[in-house]
């Protein structure tokens, strides 16, 4: 058995200590791009300022042949473009995989100064966390690194999600979870080929109006995901990491891609991946809190005094732990506007 003194201890000689708690900054987009393609890592330094995470891809959407290529540009990327506020990250090849291995000492040793995050894909159990923990922390050390990376899981198959409680527990460098619906789908055999979104087939209909023979029945699509990101937003909150929803697969769908982003908003994610530009301006209006929700909120806060009892508001009962949701929404509002002047405008701080 080990210490709960031990958790908090460097895992190799001379490796940085362990978070304690870990940085919260903006996360409203992690926006990915192919480490392999050189005409975009040239956009980046315009790039990188419009988004909260830039994400140098290395695994999936990266064919064999431009593994080594997508890593070399990894670390071409570290040592030159200025990230500014901006996040940097990268998800490397799994662990079962030939690369996942290079990847990690390249991210480390040689892109280890720049990256904030790590991101592991296919994590199954604690047991993925605990190797990817050790070795960093050796890597860390050969480095000569002072700030300790963090560990980024994607749950992708049924026995992650399954094990998800344990994966948040796993190491102090757990920073947070992103749902992989396309895997997982295929993990779980359901019988869609879609990356995330529902599915017209996944529906509830009326019951039939007996005075109606044959009348046509309304039908209401539900959310394949629903479930699933709801207990990995537990497991995320109960550990102090951050939940994301992961990847909308259709870039043309607008519409539907920010319904799925608002949905895992609404139930408490931080954030979403983008895959494409357009999206990042979905993410960036979805997982920034209603201007009308913030000035609600304030008005809450202030009408509550020192949050204890209860009170009528606009024909509405407000109590502490109402007053406790809007401390959430002016706290993430506040964070954003920290670093953002238009929405500070917007927001009236």
């Amino acid at each position: 058995m080990r210490s709960a003194k031990d958790f908090f201890r460097p895992l190799a000689v001379g490796a940085p200590a362990p978070w304690r708690e870990i940085p919260i900054r903006p996360s409203r987009m992690i926006h990915f791009f192919p480490a392999s393609n050189a005409k975009m890592l040239a956009k980046l330094p315009d790039m990188a300022p419009t988004v909260d995470v830039l994400l140098a891809n290395l695994e999936d959407g990266v064919p064999a042949a431009d593994k080594a290529a997508a890593r070399a540009g990894l670390v071409t990327v570290a040592q030159t473009v200025d990230f500014g506020e901006t996040q940097f990250w990268t998800r490397v090849n799994s662990l079962d995989s030939p690369w996942g291995l290079d990847d990690l000492v390249a991210a480390v040793t040689e892109a280890g100064h720049k990256l904030d995050v790590i991101m592991i894909p296919k994590v199954e159990g604690a047991e993925d966390i605990h190797y990817v923990d050790r070795l960093l922390a050796q890597l860390e050390a050969k480095a000569g690194l002072t700030r300790p990376l963090m560990i980024h899981a994607i749950l992708e198959t049924a026995r992650g999600v399954a094990n998800v409680e344990e994966i948040c527990a796993a190491s102090p460098r757990m920073q947070g979870l992103s749902l992989g619906p396309a895997d997982l789908a295929a993990n779980r055999r359901m019988k869609t080929t879609r990356v995330g979104g529902g599915h017209p087939g996944y529906l509830v209909r009326e019951d039939s109006d007996p005075a109606k023979p044959g009348a046509a029945r309304a039908v209401h699509q539900q959310d394949l995901w629903h479930y699933t990101l709801a207990r990995m937003v537990d497991a995320c909150v109960a550990n102090s990491i951050l939940p994301f929803y992961g990847p909308f697969g259709d870039i043309k769908d607008v519409v539907a891609c920010e319904d799925q982003f608002r949905n895992a908003y609404l139930l408490g994610c931080v954030g979403a991946w983008s895959l494409h530009p357009v999206q990042i301006d979905i993410a960036k209006r979805v997982f920034s809190p209603d201007p009308a929700d913030v000035a609600h909120a304030l008005r809450v806060i202030e009408a509550m005094g020192d949050g204890t009892g209860a009170i009528m508001l606009d024909g509405k009962m407000e109590d502490d732990a109402s007053c406790k949701q809007c401390h959430v929404i002016v706290a993430l509002a506040r964070d954003l506007a920290a670093r953002d002047p238009e929405l500070a405008a917007t927001y009236g701080f």
